[in-house]
């Protein structure tokens, strides 16, 4: 990489140059002292600068991007305030493990320690979200750290890493020969023990209530078609994490998620591809699990093994290499799991049970209009092959059972860390990374008050983000579980009837009230046919909720029983 005319080149255009070497084709960001530079000079070189409202909104978009697209994408901001405000990224990157580079400015490194405009200690901030956080000290070294941070940020489990340019350094020249530094390859795809695989396979055979959980780890791995295979060939029965769905079509005919307590309930072997025994699987704990299941566990991280369960099997290695190995081991023992078992009736019929339970809500022509009702109608007007972008209590859990997604990465909703206001900056980044494929935001109005004014980042780069408002008034429930003394309002009540799609239409987009369930429709049809940016907003009935659940969404465990009783570690 050779020096730009006689004045050299700046840290700014050598930054560019770093970034579109190592496959960064977005940056999301809020430009401003001293970054500006950086945002113009990527510009020339062809990368797509989106310029954001806020910096919270840039990260969640940047990181969204760099999931889509399989490389890191970056997020760019100023000093002091503006890395404050992306930390919410780098942590939900991090609970996502997926990656992103978050570029902050910083003041002068001569002035620092004397109070400098936006002076703050980012690298401490930043240390605890991410897997590299640097400071580039001199100009010539901007290509070292790219390669560094993008390369960490995509090998091994991904995540988000930070890199820290002060204004000296965005400033600065390097004369002469540029320095270089080595492209990031593909990240490896290691290959689990050859007698871990067996092994697997023979617990799988041994089963007489299997089941394969798909995680969003398979979806990154790009191991669609594997798993497709891998499932059809020994005919398990399978359900998805919520942004796993699509790696196998949620309508495919061995998919019991609408079975889903059921089949966690009672499974024996479960095979775990992808996906983590957190909180949104119940730690793999009663009363969800069966206190004897074998857990067998395929992650790339190999600290993640046993987490909470011991795995019976760890399949450590990369999702589409460890399911290839699956398939290719499968090839000697011609076995699949039988078509006719108790365990394959017991699910069939609690799916039957499941549908009866919520048929009457999908038929309710009631105004306000249940989420059934709502979904319904979404259901029958989001085109093929849409990205759904799904944020909000019910609107969220209830949307997972009831958008199918038929394509991988098709998905993308508030996730393990269950972060709030995704929705809009993950809209964008779909909408910019495949602009020939429909995205869809489906969002609580509580989650829509979070980011809702990226809708005049989508006007003003055109882009066609059909948003839907599930307006019941209120943060959750729109009924308080307790009412408020007197003169006050309740902690999550929100304004009733609030117009959220007149911000549409302040932007130049298309803005629909539906009141009734026959206009919804028509309205969603409107929405997606307009060429810019649109909110549907849907009253909501304020009572309306998730069809009665046998277990609380979030598992509560009971201490050990030391613990419980007095034996938690107070002092003797």
């Amino acid at each position: 990489m050779s020096a730009e005319g006689a004045g050299g080149i700046t840290g700014a255009e050598l930054l560019a140059r770093s970034l579109t070497q190592q496959g960064v084709r977005f940056i999301f960001g809020v430009v401003g002292v001293p970054v500006t530079p950086v945002a113009e000079a990527a510009q020339r070189l062809g990368i797509s600068y989106i310029g954001m409202r806020n910096e919270q909104a840039a990260s969640y978009a940047a990181q969204a991007a760099g999931y889509l697209t399989g490389r890191p994408q970056a997020c760019l901001v100023v000093s002091g305030p503006g890395v404050v405000h992306a930390l919410a990224g780098l942590a939900n990157a991090q609970a996502n493990c997926w990656p992103m580079l978050l570029i902050g400015g910083a003041s002068p490194g001569y002035q620092e320690g004397m109070g400098a405009f936006q002076e703050e200690r980012q690298l401490l901030s930043t240390t605890p979200f991410t897997k590299l956080s640097r400071r580039v000290e001199h100009t010539g070294r901007i290509p070292f750290f790219v390669e560094q941070a993008v390369r960490t940020a995509l090998f091994g489990r991904p995540g988000p890493v930070y890199l820290e340019l002060p204004e000296e350094v965005i400033e600065g020249r390097v004369e002469g020969a540029a320095p270089e530094a080595p492209t990031v390859p593909e990240p490896p795809r290691p290959e689990a023990p050859a007698e871990a695989v067996e092994a697997a396979l023979d617990a799988l055979a041994a089963a007489e209530r299997p089941l394969v959980v798909v995680g969003k780890g398979m979806a990154w791995a790009r191991a669609e078609a594997e798993v497709r295979e891998l499932l059809e060939r020994t005919q398990l029965p399978f359900l998805a994490t919520p942004m796993g769905k699509g790696v196998v079509p949620d309508s495919h005919p061995l998919s019991v998620a609408a079975a889903r307590s059921t089949a966690l309930r009672g499974a024996d072997v479960v095979l775990l591809l992808g996906a983590r025994l957190n909180w949104m699987l119940h730690f793999g704990r009663p009363p969800r699990f069966r206190e004897d299941v074998r857990v067998l566990q395929l992650d790339l991280a190999p600290e993640q093994i046993g987490h909470n369960v011991p795995a019976a099997v760890a399949l450590v290695g990369d999702g589409r290499s460890v399911a290839r190995q699956l398939l290719d081991a499968l090839e000697g023992r011609g076995w699949e799991y039988p078509q006719e078992s108790t365990w394959r009736t017991t699910l069939e019929a609690q799916v039957e049970r499941n549908a009866r339970q919520i048929a009457p809500m999908l038929a309710d022509e009631s105004a306000p209009m249940n989420y059934y009702r709502a979904f319904r109608e979404i259901r029958r007007a989001v085109p093929a092959g849409s990205v759904i972008v799904s944020e909000g209590a019910n609107t969220m859990d209830i949307g997972r059972t009831q958008l199918p997604n038929e394509e991988p990465r098709t998905r993308l909703d508030a996730g393990t860390h269950g972060t709030m206001g995704v929705g809009l900056g993950y809209a964008i980044a779909a909408a910019c990374v495949d602009p020939d494929r429909p995205v869809i935001a489906v969002e609580g109005d509580s989650a829509f008050g979070f980011s809702g004014m990226e809708l005049e980042t989508a006007a003003r780069y055109g882009l066609p983000i059909t948003v839907v408002v599930l307006n019941n008034g209120g943060i959750g429930s729109g009924m308080p579980q307790q009412p408020p003394p007197a003169g006050m309002r309740a902690p999550g009540a929100l304004s009733a009837g609030a117009r959220y799609e007149l911000l549409a239409e302040a932007f130049g987009g298309a803005g629909f009230r539906v009141e009734r369930p026959g206009e919804l429709g028509p309205a969603l049809a409107a929405a997606l046919a307009s060429e810019g940016p649109s909110v549907v907003n849907v009253a909501i009935d304020p009572a309306a909720g998730r069809k009665p659940q046998q277990f609380h969404w979030n598992t509560r465990l009971e201490p050990p029983a030391a613990e419980a009783a007095g034996g938690g570690g107070g002092s003797g």
